[in-house]
């Protein structure tokens, strides 16, 4: 667990990537989750909504030392850009500077992730659910999908990992501890718009990771970051949605 931690967040110290953090890796994403969201309960009732959904925002950005943010930007700028080889749209995601693909998916992105937030209550069991999605999401892209370069820092969760059902498996029994959760603590008893944002978070990963198949060959770091960043974001639109 101590190695997911290390990889996800910017906590655990200098501890080498191994293949058994995988399955840690949606745990540790739901315990960010309810961090998260517990740190939006108490900044809500301090500040106006916009600020306390700016402060969560900036919250995640710190915890995760900005790397998911970061892959975001990379992934944007390589898989966006119109009419490039494979080889190059590598090249550009290794280079430490951004385009305009990086720098409009970011300020969309960090723009909704604050909107929603704000147009939200509270909602620990929420952010839990689909921070463990977004992790999860990530370690079944690692399980399944061929990587796109010769060699880095991802390539160190592959290799003698388990399964892939027992990261699903894991999935389900965090999300199903969440449901209940959230079922005895919410006023409203109402899990349906949560159990469908988590389907949509499912997706928008997938897609980030299929489009990544599609122009690179396979997935990198970045994209995993990416994939995570756009899978949380799209969960928390249809959580904000007006039913």
């Amino acid at each position: 667990m101590r190695a997911a931690l290390a990889f996800l967040t910017c906590l655990g110290g200098p501890v080498p990537p191994t293949p058994r953090a995988l399955p840690w890796f949606p745990v540790v994403g739901a315990g960010l989750g309810l961090v998260l969201g517990a740190t939006w309960w108490v900044a809500e009732a301090l500040w106006p909504p916009l600020l306390a959904a700016t402060l969560v925002v900036a919250a995640d950005l710190a915890v995760t030392g900005m790397l998911h943010l970061d892959g975001l930007a990379d992934s944007a700028d390589g898989l966006l850009a119109h009419g490039l080889e494979p080889s190059r749209r590598l090249e550009v995601m290794a280079e430490p500077s951004v385009g305009a693909f990086a720098l409009g998916t970011v300020v969309l992105v960090l723009g909704m992730r604050i909107a929603t937030l704000s147009a939200l209550r509270p909602s620990p069991g929420l952010l839990a659910a689909l921070w463990a999605t977004s992790r999860a999401a990530m370690a079944l892209a690692v399980h399944t999908q061929p990587y796109a370069r010769d060699r880095g820092l991802a390539t160190s969760f592959r290799g003698g990992t388990p399964a892939a059902f027992r990261t699903v498996i894991g999935l389900v029994a965090v999300l199903a501890l969440i449901a209940g959760a959230t079922l005895v603590a919410s006023d409203r008893a109402d899990l349906g718009p949560v159990i469908l944002a988590v389907a949509v978070a499912v997706l928008a990963a997938a897609g980030v990771v299929g489009l990544a198949r599609r122009r690179v060959g396979g997935y990198t770091g970045d994209v995993l970051g990416a994939a995570g960043m756009v899978a949380e974001t799209a969960g928390l639109v249809v959580a904000a949605t007006r039913w």
